[in-house]
């Protein structure tokens, strides 16, 4: 029988990874399926891993209609088993229905990769769909780590540095990790650059529940212990500079 499968989990879990895993597995014991994906890191048409696994895919856009795509190709003549789903998160909650009728009415196997929750820790459309609608929720059990080394379980989006919790759901943004001398550097380049017009660096990284709401992020945590210290975890987010609401930042004071 076939199944609608989401695959859930924070950034930095291995969800690309394996959905590129999967295909594999599935094209080497000769079934036909066809990758997805949606506002990839590595742009259009592009499903990438964080480990540097990198291969096409057709790009889910908000006309994509998940039924006309397997019908075009399965009257072509091309085989459909399955369909590997990666950024599902950005779906609709129409097309995650789609996905849902693929499987009962065309018994085509759906594997859906997604983050559940936004910066907000509100859950995305397409993420929620998925968990009323699918036949199987597994969390991905590679945890992602907080920058205090605890089980990251929230994703924090950061405007240099400094985490916000207002704003568009969907914004491009770095997602690498940040050392003491990333934190020293952003530093200055926002005193230098706030006179010349800086251009406020938007950023994600995954946080403990504990620290997001402090709203203790990497950045904030170099800045305190001056890089050489380990920062003790009773340190509040307001006793670093920045922390305080800052203009379009969307932060208010802890």
């Amino acid at each position: 029988m076939a199944e609608l499968v989401f695959f859930s989990g924070t950034m930095d879990c291995g969800k690309s990874t394996l959905a590129l895993q999967m295909d594999y597995n599935h094209r080497a014991r000769g079934r036909g399926g066809v990758r997805f994906s949606c506002n990839d890191r590595a742009g259009d048409s592009t499903i990438s891993s964080r480990l540097g696994l990198r291969t096409d895919a057709v790009e889910v856009r908000a006309d994509t209609d998940f039924w006309d795509e397997v019908v075009v190709r399965r009257t072509s003549g091309l085989r459909v088993d399955y369909l590997i789903c990666d950024e599902a998160q950005f779906y609709s909650a129409a097309q995650v229905e789609q996905l849902a009728r693929l499987v009962d009415e065309m018994e085509v196997d759906v594997f859906a990769f997604g983050i559940t929750s936004d910066f907000r820790t509100t859950l995305f459309p397409g993420s929620q769909r998925l968990i009323e609608l699918a036949d199987k929720v597994q969390v991905l059990r590679v945890e992602a780590l907080c920058w205090c080394g605890r089980r990251a379980t929230q994703n924090a989006r950061t405007v240099d540095g400094i985490m916000v919790v207002e704003g568009d759901q969907v914004m491009v943004g770095d997602v690498a990790p940040q050392t003491a001398g990333d934190a020293q550097a952003m530093s200055n380049e926002v005193r230098t650059g706030e006179a010349a017009g800086h251009e406020p660096v938007v950023g994600y990284e995954t946080l403990c529940r504990r620290h997001y709401m402090r709203r203790v992020t990497a950045h904030g945590a170099n800045l305190m212990a001056g890089g050489d210290q380990t920062l003790p975890f009773d340190v509040d987010a307001c006793l670093w500079p920045g922390a305080g609401s800052g203009t379009g930042s969307g932060l208010k004071p802890s």
